[in-house]
């Protein structure tokens, strides 16, 4: 069984994780303009405060703070939610351009990326819920 410590520091590697896959997707759907809200213009600002959550947020769960990670987990079920809502609704359906000249239904890759955040936010409820 993994100590208490151990359990941040996977948390922190997940989420770490996590945050990149979410950071390089949302960059690429503005760059192919799928990301409707980043083409409007303003996004780098918040994808600069996206990176500098990459960083920082990995930090406070390795350091153990119980209740910020809490608090992703829970940010973590909204975004789930989000994700499913994009899996099941009429945006589903909108096809994403892929390197390579392919196609995928936005559903498939929010789906991928529903567990990914699902398999995240399990690693940090183990971690700050111990158990």
């Amino acid at each position: 069984m993994a100590t208490r410590e151990e359990k941040y520091r996977q948390a922190a590697l997940a989420y770490l994780i996590y945050g990149l896959i979410y950071l390089v997707g949302a960059l690429y759907l503005a760059h192919v303009g799928v990301a409707e809200r980043a083409v409007r213009g303003g996004s780098s600002g918040w994808f600069l405060l996206g990176g500098l959550f990459v960083i920082a947020f990995p930090w406070l769960i390795f350091k153990g703070f119980k209740w910020f990670t809490r608090a992703l987990v829970l940010l973590l079920l909204l975004r789930i939610g989000g994700l499913i809502k994009v899996i099941v609704g009429p945006e589903g359906g909108k096809p994403v351009p892929m390197p390579g000249g392919w196609e995928m239904p936005m559903a498939l890759g929010a789906a991928i990326f529903l567990l990914v955040a699902a398999a995240t936010c399990y690693m940090l409820a183990r971690a700050a819920w111990d158990l």
